[in-house]
């Protein structure tokens, strides 16, 4: 009974598959996209900091436990709760609606530790997150994003 509802959970979170996000052309269009946008960003502000600088406890919390939670939470459960609603599973552009919806609460979250321009700035990587979930049926690819797009900003935008 137990093992029933950890197997529901993690197909429910989109923990239980494994797709091959790593053979998706837009997965990699996704990551180059967020190479140019940080390039554009640090031609913009022009200081690229050491790793020395943010330290390796900081380096894991952006770059690795930061996506995990917020992915679970925002794609894993809000986005998937939110895609049960017929008027969230519509999609417009190849976005759903409980994408879009997830988008606006992780904006809003992310005004608690960054000033508002950037908080904004984050419902486009946000969008392709949610993306990526409803594509794969899986959170490992939104992971990965995250982390790659953190690193980025990490490099590029921290002090």
């Amino acid at each position: 009974m137990a093992g029933d509802r950890l197997r529901h959970v993690l197909r429910e979170t989109g923990l239980m598959r494994w797709p091959a996000f790593y053979r998706d052309a837009q997965f990699y269009w996704a990551l180059a996209a967020g190479v140019v946008v940080l390039w554009g960003v640090w031609l913009w502000l022009p200081r690229v900091p050491s790793v020395e600088q943010f330290g390796v406890q900081r380096l894991l919390s952006v770059v690795v436990w930061q996506p995990i939670i917020e992915e679970l939470l925002f794609r894993g459960v809000i986005q998937t709760q939110l895609g049960k609603l017929t008027w969230a599973a519509r999609k417009l552009l190849g976005i759903s609606l409980a994408n879009v919806a997830t988008s606006v609460l992780f904006i809003l979250v992310h005004f608690v530790h960054h000033p508002p321009t950037w908080a904004v700035a984050v419902f486009v990587p946000s969008l392709v997150f949610g993306y990526f979930r409803d594509r794969h049926q899986s959170l490992y690819s939104p992971i990965v994003v995250h982390s790659f797009y953190n690193l980025g900003y990490l490099l590029v935008v921290s002090p």
